[in-house]
């Protein structure tokens, strides 16, 4: 069985410049194109201390969906809060038109953002600390640079693409519900969250279940949207989702995070995979 030569002294020193030339040159570039790239994922994000001057200005969403009019509203993001808000609910049974607004004095903190900028931030100070001056001496400095980068960029990705899953009673206990004026009936939660690049509003319609109904009693668990016919307990009520209304506005600078995110996993990965194949790393101290 023929078994492969093992390379020549020359063949040897020549993959080891070519190794190094990968270390010095390559890398610098590809860190270069991803320093570039996250910079412009952190101007979506208005980061401190990317250039922008002042607060984050305010986006006007309007919400909606293909599959109902009982709510219709404008949210109002500025940076990673929700500064206002203007919702507008028709009551299925009476044609009752609802309408409520956040109190002037509060803000709600949309917690997906703030991480996802956060992780991006994150990546961004690790490049920073390996720059054009840094010299790379092994393969496996860069792969553990790659993987503490692309463990940041899969956070920030992860935080926008899912949703936490709550229960009802942890959306009833929600700061949110205690934002609204008038006062959100008690028959009424919304929950806010990112799905995406999507700005999603949910509005459940509940009715107490009464003591003596024949109904199996079942809390439901953690969701990220509860249908008709989910149960909880909320102080000495037992209450039933009667109706679901979800509707929802596409942030168009999400869309270009995830974008951006995608392109810079994919760059690490591919870096990660030159060095890992590049003959010359058996030469060098690992």
């Amino acid at each position: 069985m023929a078994t492969a030569m093992a390379p020549t002294v020359v063949e040897r020193i020549v993959l080891e410049e070519e190794f190094r030339w990968l270390l010095h040159d390559e890398v610098h570039a590809v860190l270069r194109q991803l320093q570039d790239i996250l910079k412009e994922a952190s101007l979506r994000f208005t980061l401190p201390g990317s250039g922008m001057e002042g607060p984050a200005k305010q986006e006007n969403f309007i919400l909606g969906s293909c599959g109902t009019d009982q709510v219709k509203g404008v949210l109002t993001l500025q940076g990673d809060a929700l500064s206002q808000a203007d919702v507008n609910l028709k009551m299925p049974r009476n044609n009752q038109l609802l309408h409520f607004a956040f109190r002037e004095d509060k803000q709600w903190k949309l917690q997906q953002i703030q991480d996802a900028r956060n992780h991006v931030s994150q990546a961004i100070y690790l490049l920073n600390n390996r720059d054009e001056s840094y010299q790379f001496r092994t393969g496996a400095e860069v792969l553990k640079l790659m993987d503490a980068v692309m463990l940041q960029l899969t956070r920030a990705r992860n935080r926008l693409t899912t949703p936490a899953t709550l229960t009802l009673p942890e959306i009833a206990a929600s700061g949110l519900t205690r934002m609204f004026a008038p006062a959100l009936p008690s028959d009424l939660l919304v929950n806010v969250y990112i799905n995406l690049n999507k700005l999603c509003l949910t509005v459940y319609q509940l009715h107490a279940l009464q003591p003596n109904s024949t109904k199996n009693f079942r809390p439901a668990g953690g969701s990220v949207l509860h249908s008709p016919g989910a149960m909880f307990e909320w102080g000495s009520q037992r209450l039933e989702v009667s109706h679901v209304h979800k509707v929802e506005s596409v942030i168009p600078w999400l869309n270009d995070a995830l974008v951006f995110f995608t392109v810079s996993l994919q760059l690490c990965q591919q870096l990660k995979d030159k060095v890992e194949r590049s003959p010359g790393l058996s030469f060098l101290p690992a």
